[in-house]
């Protein structure tokens, strides 16, 4: 499904290969920054012998920046246009293009560029070489690819002012902003590295190339640790490195912590993000997620392969994650409209593909998942997507309260099952299935037993797994960037967002988005009557001691342990693994922790927090639909009521609307005082529908349920014992 043809970056620049006098030069971006380029470049021939190669569209400054590339590294330059295609012709390339038309002369300029060869240059492409397959191959295999990413508004200007008359393709008629993005194809298809030019001099993008290209030969610094790991621990070096591809394949971290990035998430400008405004959701997350993810664990064309299958004909809308205005200040971000109704689609439809393209071929794997409703049908229809040779060798088992899930969240993971995705009721709560699950990871004589006994490994899809988490940060920019477009704000204008939240990955990815450079003012965390996190946030201390879990009618945020506060607590730790540990041990020994004043006063000076009672949040149903005609979920509406007593209204709030009114249509039939409630799931969102209700019934759940109103599905006791039996069971099945 994801073809790769690719000049592989290595992982060779470590301390052992370069003194680490270089290695502080390198990367604190001294003033002799060039005389080091030419040194490193150089002394390995990984990159000395190789070219760098610049892409982009006509206008793109591809000539002036290589010229200035070339100059600080002392290596020669190779513009296509004038060194290649006209040496070649004996003509110009406007003549040419006017002498033969658009397909021959998309033929001969491929003939062209496959007698190139050069080493140690820097090489200037034309616009439509990338256009020709197999000179493209011939090209690529000498160096890497760099793509001068530049909005499509900024090279009109450019070309309008250039009065450029030999672009392949133009004729009356055409448009040119048309021919530009039908060639976003090619290039997405052939670079190895972005470099968004974001109304940035030449010279600038120039160092933003020499950037991207040491990033790309040194994956050395984006590792991964431990929450948990001691700034002085026994595990240093290269051997002990931890990289995307670990973490998205082992999920939980041996010592019990959660895999975080060591030297944090990369920060885009403002100018970066401004070139976002116009683009699309699918562009917007090759963007981001390629800034997170190294292309030696994951080439940026396959990662762009592998969001465009899961931001696709799965989603409902083509805008994937909408946002519309509901009332006032508020604006509802629709995080709905994937195939299984919730949020948990925006990560569950990426990481599957994630997975299977990280994890070795020679092992099986079994992901396991806990969840409180919406992960679990979210979980196996991703996994179920994938192609039928992946399938074979990972399966997914997902584990749910059985008496904590509404009717239609429990009907629609029944339904979701496949031949390698299998869901599990557990005698619990979602706490007990939740940390079944990590004792379950972190017990080494199982976890080897299954390796050794079946040959299959275990891993995590709950958003413990980095590969959960991280696609969740896109929407949150991309929200943002949707109210800039739409004229709301202007960039830099600051906005609140207020999200229902159990296990604190939403808001945590919201945060982050805000490390990104999004101008996020405030996080509002909004629970229910589990609403630990809201004491949390306004005393400091985390106290689960004489609290149960109270089963609402929001049950996807019913959690007392929220698993991603402990990466938010690293982060405003500043990476103290020991203090986070110590909290941990504390809360688990103890049932509570609490936070000293310097650490409140940072996780005040980002989040408040509320919550909402079951009467407030019917009742904010039934005003919502009584105003605007709009039905709003449960937990939305938790949001909503929480983002009314707290945002002070002299910003835009982005309210998370993180699941569809369908999944809880019971809840949603009382709301509306409609005294006819059926107990038959179908039943329930067929009478909804006949209010012709906005949003209409989700199309995915009703699908599902009409396909499999009497399926059943395996029930286990509280026990750890019993939950291992049902994983060895699909193993069996699934893999021998």
């Amino acid at each position: 499904m994801f073809p790769i043809v690719q000049y592989q970056p290595l992982r060779l620049i470590t301390k052992t290969t370069l003194s680490s006098t270089c290695l502080k030069l390198v990367f604190s971006r001294p003033v002799a920054l060039t005389q080091i380029w030419k040194s490193w470049l150089s002394s390995h021939s990984v990159v000395g012998n190789k070219n760098i190669i610049l892409m982009g569209p006509p206008g793109a400054g591809k000539t002036t920046v290589g010229r200035i590339v070339g100059q600080k590294l002392d290596c020669p330059v190779i513009d296509v246009d004038d060194d290649v295609l006209e040496t070649t012709w004996n003509m110009s390339v406007s003549e040419k293009l006017q002498d033969v038309g658009n397909e021959q002369f998309l033929e001969e300029e491929g003939k062209a560029l496959l007698t190139l060869s050069a080493s140690g240059s820097v090489i200037s492409l034309t616009g439509s070489n990338p256009m020709h397959a197999a000179s493209m191959r011939h090209v690529k295999q000498s160096g890497v690819v760099v793509y001068l990413d530049v909005p499509t508004a900024v090279i009109l200007r450019r070309l309008q002012a250039m009065k450029v008359d030999r672009i392949v393709g133009q004729a009356p008629g055409v448009a040119l902003r048309d021919i530009l993005q039908f060639r976003k194809q090619f290039y997405r298809r052939w670079h190895d590295i972005r470099v968004l030019c974001a109304g940035d001099t030449a010279e600038a993008v120039a160092d933003k190339v020499l950037d991207a290209v040491k990033r790309y030969q040194n994956s050395e610094l984006e590792t991964f640790i431990s929450t948990r790991a001691s700034r002085s621990g026994n595990c240093k070096g290269k051997d002990c490195a931890k990289y995307f591809s670990d973490v998205v394949t082992e999920g939980l971290a041996p010592d019990g912590g959660l895999f975080v990035p060591e030297n944090g998430l990369p920060k885009l400008s403002a100018g970066e993000w401004q070139s976002l405004i116009e683009a699309t959701y699918v562009e917007r997350a090759q963007v981001i997620l390629e800034k997170c993810i190294h292309p030696a664990d994951i080439p940026a064309p396959t990662l762009g392969e592998i969001i465009g299958t899961a931001y696709g004909e799965n989603f409902a809308c083509s805008k994937i994650a909408p946002v519309r205005h509901l009332t006032g200040n508020q604006f509802l971000l629709e995080l709905f409209h994937g195939p299984t109704a919730s949020f948990k689609d925006f990560a569950l439809q990426v990481m599957p593909h994630l997975f299977a393209y990280c994890v070795p071929s020679s092992c099986n794997y079994l992901v396991l998942a806990a969840t409180s409703g919406d992960t679990g049908s979210a979980v196996l229809d991703g996994f179920s997507r994938l192609r039928d040779a992946d399938k074979q060798r990972i399966a997914v088992m997902s584990f749910f309260p059985e008496d904590g899930v509404s009717h239609i969240q429990k009907a629609q993971m029944i339904g979701s099952q496949k031949e390698n995705a299998r869901s599990v009721g557990v005698k619990s709560d979602f706490d007990y299935c939740q940390t079944a699950i990590k004792q379950i990871f972190t017990d080494s004589d199982y976890t080897g037993f299954l390796t050794v006994e079946y040959g299959t490994a275990l891993a995590a899809a709950n958003s413990i797994n980095w590969a959960r988490l991280l696609p969740q940060i896109v929407y949150h920019a991309s929200a943002y960037l949707d109210l800039v477009h739409q004229d709301i704000i202007a960039f830099g204008s600051p906005v609140d967002v207020c999200i229902p939240t159990g296990n604190f990955g939403n808001i945590l990815a919201a945060l982050y988005a805000k490390m990104m450079g999004i101008p996020i003012r405030k996080c509002v965390c909004a629970s229910n009557e589990n609403n630990v996190l809201t004491d949390f946030v306004r005393t400091g201390v985390y106290d689960l001691r004489g609290r149960t879990l109270i089963p609402t009618l929001s049950p996807a945020i019913d959690i007392l342990k929220s698993s991603n506060l402990e990466r938010y607590l690293h982060l405003m730790a500043r990476g103290d693994g020991q203090l986070v540990s110590q909290l941990y041990s504390q809360l688990e020994e103890q049932g509570r922790f609490q936070l000293q004043k310097e650490l409140l006063e940072k996780l005040q000076g980002d989040v408040v927090a509320g919550w909402c009672s079951e009467e407030d949040c019917l009742a904010a149903i039934h005003s919502v639909y009584s105003t605007t005609g709009y039905i709003l979920d449960t937990h939305t509406a938790v949001a909503k009521v929480v983002a009314d007593r707290l945002q002070d209204r002299t910003c835009p709030v982005i309210i998370s609307s993180t699941a569809h009114y369908s999944k809880f249509a019971p809840a949603i039939l009382r709301a509306l005082r409609i005294a006819e409630i059926k107990q038959n799931p179908l039943s329930q969102l067929r009478l909804l529908s006949s209010y012709s209700p906005l949003p209409p019934v989700h199309w995915g759940l009703l699908e599902t349920l009409k396909r499999n109103e009497n399926e059943d599905h395996e029930v286990c006791a509280a026990d750890t014992s019993a939950l291992m039996s049902h994983i060895e069971a699909l193993i069996q099945s699934h893999f021998t």
